[in-house]
């Protein structure tokens, strides 16, 4: 029962929190320490944001379902929280008792990064006594070695090996074997987190009692189901079918936490208002994907010769993120599901989150490209081609090679790349988009002023992603992608430090480095992985120096979640 009161407060905390990011000022009379005064500057690097759409519109049912998955979604939060670190929630509520300034300072920081270690400085701890960010995150036993969970695995039969590996399934400690080994058991996610997915669970019925919709209701039902059975196919379907105006995703998804394997999928939400007009816009380039694999740069035989089905684009606005979806720097899109069934049969949803890129562009992109281009480049710095690279992006983490055979046997590229998939795949999404665009534009199915715009406003971003850094899968993928294209003579460094596109050498590098991507994927190639990525992924002095000219421009947003907000405000009338 005290665990579950602690657990209401916690969410009770971080509901207040999406209103007011940012800390009450100190008063006058309080001194400002040192340690104050470097949280307060760390947090300065996320400008505080109002995000949020218009539900003006919305039938009064259709608010309130809303308002449900709200709720739903500050659930998600608390669960983050509780995978990433063991500790977290009790040094949270450790943090609220302190009502100094530096206290305040302290858990504002904690909130911002989920949890006490700094994510955009090599996940540094900012608060004194605690371990390092543990790399297998709470998915894992505390004190465990990867190599004890390697081993132990190898023991398993294969149906249970994979259950060990999968997506949502925690491993915790047991008697020790007979040989006196380490012992090791097997957590489903409905059952290490049955409380709180419970209450998720009844959150999302409610909301489709009230929905008119009826796909959004198949979907709310189907994943409240899969919370309590742990079987996530079904809602998984559902939400590729989704066909909404309010267009909810909720559930454990992204595997970046997991830095030991790349497997265990953490929580997050995102509850979204869709823009009609944008996400028709967007729709024939989901038409044009198949045509992109037929002439992606590698072996034909490595291309699939049918896609998995069409893949449905959104362009959303955002009401709240959550979990996951909300720690550090701020999700600007994403694909989904990660289930390979899923995407064999049904392909993957993009989702394009569009009042959160328009922010960080506004308040990110443009004042980099002030300070890291040559002066002829940043005229051709735009939304458009930073919105629709975004989308392509996402586009291209379904096409190239998934499914792989590696010694006989069939097995993924996520499976055989471990540690170094999500790097990986984040480069090739990259590179392999600006690739497609320029394939669209050569065939004229995009504007042909988009071609120079691609690549500089690409070239802007990259130092944008890098500040994420390095030990973050965007930002190493993204210096990956640099330094190869500086290598190749693709961008080149002005003896005044600013950065340029070679026009003659870019597609050629573009073209260059998608092919080496997908053929090591093809290969599940790990040793080349790893080496490119201790090669390439790193932040070399020449960017290093750009970089320290960035100090005055925020590396990112703080959202303000103002109809969420409202949203909650509502209910506690």
């Amino acid at each position: 029962m005290k665990r579950l009161l602690a657990f209401s407060s916690l969410l009770a905390v971080l509901a207040v929190s999406c209103a007011s990011p940012a800390p009450t000022p100190a008063p006058a009379k309080e001194v400002v320490v040192p340690e104050q005064a470097r949280l307060e500057a760390a947090a300065a690097q996320y400008a505080p944001t109002d995000i949020g759409a218009d539900i003006s519109r919305l039938p009064a049912g259709e608010r309130q379902a809303l308002a449900r998955l709200v709720e739903a979604a500050w659930v998600t939060d608390g669960l983050f929280l509780r995978q990433v670190w063991g500790g977290n929630e009790g040094l949270l509520m450790t943090l609220l008792a302190d009502h100094s300034a530096l206290g305040r300072a302290r858990t504002h920081y904690f909130l911002l990064n989920k949890g006490p270690w700094d994510r955009l400085d090599h996940n540094a701890p900012f608060i004194a006594g605690v371990p390092p960010k543990p790399e297998g995150a709470n998915f894992y036993p505390a004190g465990a070695t990867r190599e004890e969970i390697e081993a132990w695995m190898k023991t398993l039969p294969e149906a249970e090996r994979a259950r060990a590996a999968g997506f949502f399934t925690t491993v915790r400690r047991a008697a020790p074997a007979k040989d006196g080994r380490a012992g090791f058991e097997i957590v489903p996610y409905s059952v290490e987190y049955q409380g709180e997915l419970a209450r998720a669970a009844d959150l999302l019925r409610q909301a489709a009692a009230l929905t008119a919709e009826p796909t959004l209701k198949a979907f709310l039902t189907s994943r409240a189901d899969a919370f309590l059975s742990n079987d996530y196919y079904a809602s998984d379907v559902a939400w590729m079918e989704l066909d909404s105006s309010i267009e909810p995703t909720i559930g454990p998804y992204e595997v970046y936490e997991d830095g030991w394997f790349n497997a265990k999928a953490a929580f997050e939400a995102f509850i979204t208002l869709r823009d009609d007009a944008e996400t028709a816009k967007l729709a024939m380039l989901g038409k044009e994907l198949q045509g992109i694999e037929d002439h992606l740069p590698i072996d034909p035989t490595l291309r699939n010769p049918k896609l998995g089905g069409m893949a449905p684009i959104r362009v959303v606005n955002v009401i709240l993120a959550a979990g996951d979806g909300n720690r550090g720097v701020q999700t600007a899109a994403f694909n989904l599901p990660n289930d390979e069934r899923v995407v064999r049969e049904k392909g993957a949803k993009r989702v394009m989150l569009r009042n959160i890129q328009e922010a960080k562009f506004d308040k990110v992109l443009e004042p980099i490209a002030a300070k890291v281009l040559a002066p002829a480049l940043r005229k051709n710095v735009t939304f458009n081609a930073f919105f629709t690279h975004t989308v392509m992006h996402e586009l291209m983490h379904g096409l190239g090679p998934h499914q792989i055979t590696v010694d006989g046997r069939r097995t993924t590229v996520r499976a055989q790349l471990k540690d170094t998939y999500s790097a990986i795949e984040e480069a090739k999404a990259d590179i392999s988009g600006l690739f497609a665009l320029q394939y669209l534009v050569d065939k004229g199915v995009l504007d042909k002023a988009l071609g120079d715009q691609i690549y500089d406003t690409f070239l802007a971003s990259a130092f944008r992603s890098i500040r994420f850094g390095v030990n973050e899968a965007h930002g190493r993928a993204v210096a990956l992608q640099l330094n190869w294209l500086i290598d190749h003579g693709a961008v080149t460094v002005g003896a005044d430090g600013a950065f340029s596109v070679d026009k003659a050498k870019i597609k050629e590098g573009v073209t260059g480095l998608t092919h080496e991507i997908m053929t090591l994927e093809a290969a599940g190639d790990y040793a080349k992985a790893k080496d490119m990525l201790t090669r390439l992924g790193v932040v070399r002095p020449e960017v290093e120096r750009v970089l320290g000219q960035l100090s005055g421009i925020p590396v990112d947003i703080e959202p303000n979640f103002t109809t969420a907000a409202a949203l909650m405000a509502d209910i506690g009338k």
